[in-house]
């Protein structure tokens, strides 16, 4: 077996690491997240709202059960770097098709492991997500810090158009009972699965799309996806909804998609000190409180899911307008470790969106109700 070269994190602070490269040989930079899902590990390494990221997995031994090509959330590796305790030096898995660091290799994304991932985590935790650099090539952790510090921020950041399709594309049955056109901003596949197993009927268009286009389409529906970057930098995005809201098109978005929606509907989007990246988080639904004004979107049953997230940035719940360019924003969903906004309705139009992922991929089924009340509201509105 060949011997693992040596890697060094840095972090922007000056916080280096040093532990053993895996994966492709190279220098990668990010911002440095974390992520506390157990499994799951491709469905993160693919998911195109972690582009520009080098993700920490903080469950210490990852790869065990190797890739398969039908866990792949996008059609390539999205992450710049990957950072873990320990890395399994062999998988075991009747569905594997390669291991996890062959695969990093393949795609080019430089890993890092054997460093204490707790010490890291914590630090971001105390300091805040920040930018770093993971290299197999330069020892120096000095001339490290200083390419890093000339990197990139992801504030003001876009990168919807980076991840995005670059061509329409079509997915589900003809004879589907509804059309929806759905922004890729950052897509994932379990989404499109879903929305085809509720009986819908996609046109996938590139994320600088016009309402325009959009419209042309006659969709029973709009879908606004998740995706990476800063929701403030997609301005062609945040236009285009502001035109589609106004026809009555039945809209549901999720993640940087809610972010989006909030924006056009006249609210504020911050970044969170260190993000909501796993698969545990408690959110309470609150459309079925006796004052909600969205009773339409209440859940059945118990008023709180455990939640799969991917998100730097959060919609400023203050900012919801009262009265704003569509009229009143209301909350309908709130985080219950830190009490930040998760979703968010139009109490005049019909549209509604949330910040965690009801797909999941990895994580709990909680949320998938969700894409029933978007079929019930095309139903309404068809």
């Amino acid at each position: 077996m060949a011997t693992a070269p040596t890697a060094t994190l840095v972090l922007e602070d000056g916080t280096t690491f040093r532990g053993l490269g895996f994966g492709a040989v190279g220098t990668a930079f990010g911002e440095v997240v974390f992520n506390t899902a157990l499994t799951g590990y491709q469905e993160i390494l693919t998911d195109p709202s972690y582009h520009r990221q080098l993700v920490t997995m903080t469950y210490p031994h990852i790869g065990n059960y190797g890739l398969t090509p039908e866990d792949a959330e996008s059609n390539r590796v999205q992450v710049s770097g990957f950072i873990v305790r320990e890395a399994a030096r062999m998988h075991s898995n009747h569905r594997a098709k390669g291991s996890l660091g062959d695969g990093l290799a393949e795609a080019g994304a430089v890993g890092i492991a054997e460093i204490d991932t707790r010490m890291l985590v914590r630090h971001i935790r105390e300091a805040g997500a920040m930018r770093g650099v993971i290299s197999t090539e330069i020892p120096d952790a000095d001339e490290l810090l200083r390419r890093v510090q000339d990197a990139p921020t992801m504030e003001g950041a876009e990168l919807a158009s980076e991840v995005s399709t670059r061509e329409v594309y079509e997915v589900g049955p003809d004879d589907a009972r509804f059309r929806v056109v759905a922004y890729d901003f950052g897509i994932k596949t379990n989404i499109v699965r879903l929305l085809n197993d509720a009986g819908c009927h996609l046109t996938v268009v590139p994320a600088g799309t016009s309402a325009q286009d959009v419209l042309a389409h006659e969709p029973d529906g709009v879908f606004l996806s998740n995706g990476p970057g800063d929701p403030a930098a997609v301005k062609a995005g945040i236009a285009a909804i502001a035109e589609i809201l106004p026809t009555g098109t039945p809209t549901f978005g999720i993640c940087l998609g809610h972010q989006l929606l909030a924006k056009a509907a006249g609210a504020e989007t911050y970044k969170l000190k260190f993000g909501h990246r796993g698969a545990n988080h408690a959110v309470r639904n609150d459309a079925g409180a006796p004052d909600s004004r969205v009773p339409h979107l209440a859940r059945e049953g118990e008023s709180v899911e455990i939640t799969s997230q991917n998100h730097g940035f959060a919609v400023d719940a203050e900012s919801l307008p009262e009265d704003g360019p569509f009229g009143a924003v209301v909350q309908t969903h709130v985080n219950l470790s830190d009490w930040t906004n998760e979703g968010l309705a139009l109490v005049d139009l019909p549209a509604f969106s949330v910040q965690y992922h009801p797909e999941a991929a990895p994580g709990p089924h909680d949320a998938r109700y969700l894409f029933g009340q978007f079929i019930d509201l095309m139903e309404r509105h068809q």
